[in-house]
């Protein structure tokens, strides 16, 4: 079986200490039993003595929250450690974690102790903690700059003190992989009675190699990893739960471990944390990023919608995730559109694709990226039953608070012929009217104009509806574009087309009734 690995959050802790996130006590509360939903085995809830609030949260959370450990935080201090077993005092399991720093940087110039004096607070802080509680964690602050043996000589003391769990933080995120995993390799090798207490890792990601260095450091012998919810934490944050985990489930090669986190509420629980935090989550973070499951390249996309592991290691229903996202952009290609338009219900032949596709592609280079409803009015244009018996090739406007609006135009009729022409009006739309209207000679009174946005942001499809009349007749017609002068002539030259159609069809009939 599989080695067991501990999941020390400390969200609530450490990640609140992120610069502009801030929790109150009911937010805590909130995220705490989510945290429980998700399976960790300890939850940092609080710094107790730090505030009110912050003694408030542990105390609501111990008293919740049953299924899990619930640690408060400490410095080698008998108050700290007084107010956090008063915090924890209804936890189910109740931890305290307590510790100094054993670096010659933190212990000269922070702390101003000697190595003697600080590793007998050490040793005094867990005593006073194990009256308390079973379980006291140790953290020995900046580890991973610390010289190794003295480091050693602190672990074999508290533990011998009562220590159960010694905390080796990467504190300044300074450590690589190597250099991380060695040190704690060395602790396992040279600490006599490091088999009485769980080594846990606890690692900064400011050269972004917080979770590189907790792998490293169960791959040498420790057993729990302090971690929160989407890396946040101090300066560049820490360990990033969802990608530690997710490493350690999908590369089971390479990490023979398990953990006891259900990873089907890692999407959950990362919203949660960054609605409540204020702290949004990067696109393309991993695991849990908008951009995590989403393609958008024409490449990808085919290989994904024909196997989905051509492309994703990781099955996006593992984390919470519904599905994959096939992103229609200018580098998609016609398997990725076809496949979304049969998950919009259209069904079309080769080619009614063929003019889809070519005019998707004309859209998505003047968009970022094309939404549903963007396609769907695609569809209705191209698709349509209407004869055509006039195409608008070109619209060009010139316009502004100091020129006369004049637009230029150019439609082609059934037979092929092109004609152009040009007219000013009182705005870019009404000179573009007048223009169509020299060419296709067929009066008409515009009745209602309409313009709305498809979709959301600057370069949205424009979608505009008007209704034109002629004698006791109404002729309804749509364009859209993502220029709202061009979605304009669109909708006009529909409508003249249903009016042409419709007057043909009238003198068809009554060339018919005369000439029986």
């Amino acid at each position: 079986m599989a080695t067991r690995i501990y999941i020390f959050d400390t969200t609530l802790r450490d990640g609140e200490q992120s610069p502009g996130a801030s929790l109150n006590v009911a937010e805590k509360l909130e995220i705490a039993k989510q945290l429980e939903r998700l399976g960790v085995d300890v939850i940092e809830a609080g710094f107790p003595i730090s505030s009110p609030g912050d003694f408030q949260a542990v105390q609501e959370i111990s008293r919740t929250v049953r299924g899990c450990t619930i640690c408060g935080l400490t410095r080698a201090v008998e108050k700290d450690i007084d107010v956090a077993a008063e915090a924890l005092r209804e936890a189910a399991h109740p931890r305290i974690h307590t510790g100094l720093g054993v670096s010659d940087i933190h212990l000269k110039y922070k702390l101003r102790m000697s190595r003697e004096a600080a590793m007998e607070r050490g040793v005094q802080a867990v005593r006073h903690a194990r009256r308390y509680v079973a379980e006291v964690e140790y953290f020995l602050e900046d580890s991973g700059r610390a010289d190794r043996d003295y480091l050693c000589q602190v672990i074999e003391a508290v533990i011998n003190a009562g220590a159960s769990v010694i905390n080796i933080p990467d504190t300044t995120g300074y450590s690589t992989p190597e250099e991380y995993g060695g040190l704690i390799r060395y602790v396992m090798e040279h600490v006599p009675n490091i088999d009485k207490a769980i080594v846990s890792v606890h690692c900064h990601d400011d050269l972004g190699l917080a979770v590189a260095n907790s792998l490293a450091g169960i791959q040498n012998g420790a057993r729990q990893i302090e971690c929160t919810i989407n890396g946040i934490g101090e300066r560049a944050g820490n360990t990033s739960l969802e990608e530690v985990v997710m490493a350690i489930k999908v590369r089971a090669d390479r990490y023979p471990f398990e953990t006891g986190v259900v990873t089907q509420e890692l999407y959950k629980t990362s919203r949660m944390v960054s609605t409540a935090t204020g702290i949004l989550v990067q696109p393309n973070k991993a695991i849990v990023g908008a951009n995590a499951f989403a393609h958008s390249s024409g490449i990808h996309q085919d290989g994904v919608l024909k196997e989905r592991t051509t492309y994703e290691i990781i099955n996006p229903s593992d984390v919470g995730i519904q599905e994959s996202k096939i992103i229609l952009t200018a580098r998609s290609g016609r398997h990725a559109l076809q496949h979304r338009l049969r998950e919009l219900g259209y069904e079309c032949n080769e080619e009614q694709i063929d003019r889809i596709y070519a005019r998707f592609l004309e859209l998505a280079d003047r968009k970022k990226q094309i939404y549903d409803e963007d396609l769907e009015i695609l569809v209705a244009n191209e698709t349509s039953m209407l004869h055509r018996t006039y195409e608008l090739l070109h619209v060009q406007v010139s316009c502004g608070d100091k020129l006369i609006p004049t637009a230029t135009v150019s439609i082609r009729n059934e037979a092929g012929d092109v004609f152009t022409d040009s007219c000013h009006g009182t705005g870019p739309v009404d000179a573009v009217y007048r223009a169509i209207n020299r060419i296709v000679n067929e009066p008409n009174e515009l009745i209602e104009f309409s313009v709305q946005a498809v979709t959301q942001g600057i370069d949205a499809l424009a979608d505009v509806t008007i209704r034109i009349r002629r004698d006791n007749d109404i002729y309804t017609g749509r364009g859209a574009d993502s220029d709202i002068v061009v979605a304009s002539a669109k909708a006009y030259m529909h409508a003249l087309n249903k009016l042409v159609d419709r007057a043909s069809h009238a003198s068809r009939k009554e060339s018919v009734l005369q000439h029986p």
